[in-house]
């Protein structure tokens, strides 16, 4: 595997009893990129997004992280590793201050809490939280609960970073704010994953998209290429699209 591959998820397939959410998936994941996973309701992009996190693993196939594989291992095994991850509905610990539930991510790494507490803090300044530190989790509003998602997520000093649909249901304004998080976290050398349905936010800011329909790859490549595919078209954007 070539040392630019951070991630290589070769020939995987998922299933749940009769039904075949993934079949023989094959993706790379690029040391320094921002990957963006599309497609329509049900081509099983979440199912993807779960195997490499650690959800669950796949009948088939294999995940190997940094020329590791990776496939039994379970999720907090995976993050110990450099693989970190958001969640589509947003997990925090209401009755915790913000502060708290950054530190649940950064002792993935900090054994102690005088380190943990100050990743935490340096880590909520990165997501622009850090006036919200001592503020109950269950007092913040829905985008700045997408971004503790994601400053949890940081705090463990990732090496690939999951994003599960962190644009979902953000104004125009708060959307802005959240690619430019994006851009910043891939400054930092962090690559990103990221599953979303936000086509104008996503296909600007991807490198590569990977575009998922029926369990299976349809087509990847550069944004610009992948939305004028014919077969990405037919089978998610729709005519309207090709039109415009």
């Amino acid at each position: 595997m070539s040392t630019d591959i951070l991630l290589d998820v070769q020939n995987v397939t998922r299933r749940f009893g009769g039904l075949v959410a993934n079949s023989d998936v094959s993706v790379e994941v690029r040391r320094g990129e921002i990957l963006g996973l599309i497609g329509p309701n049900g081509a099983g992009k979440s199912t993807l997004f779960n195997l490499i996190a650690g959800a669950f693993p796949p009948n088939e196939g294999s995940i190997r992280f940094e020329g590791q594989d990776i496939a039994r291992l379970s999720g907090p095994a995976r993050c110990r590793l450099g693989i970190a991850r958001t969640f589509q509905v947003p997990r925090s610990f209401d009755s915790m201050s913000v502060l708290d539930n950054v530190m649940v991510g950064a002792f993935a790494k900090e054994p102690g809490s005088a380190a943990a507490r100050r990743v935490a803090y340096e880590t909520l300044a990165f997501c622009g939280l850090q006036q919200r530190a001592p503020a109950p989790a269950g007092e913040l509003t829905p985008p700045e609960k997408r971004r503790l998602e994601v400053a949890r997520a940081l705090a463990t000093k990732p090496k690939l970073l999951l994003l599960d649909e962190v644009m979902t249901g953000l104004t125009p304004s708060e959307a802005r704010l959240g690619v430019e998080l994006v851009r910043k976290v891939r400054d930092q050398g962090v690559t990103v994953v990221m599953v979303e349905h936000v086509m104008e936010i996503v296909m600007p800011l991807v490198d590569r998209a990977v575009v998922l329909n029926l369990g299976k790859v349809l087509a990847e490549g550069k944004p610009r290429d992948v939305v004028r595919d014919d077969a990405v078209i037919t089978a998610y954007l729709g005519e309207r699209h090709r039109a415009a």
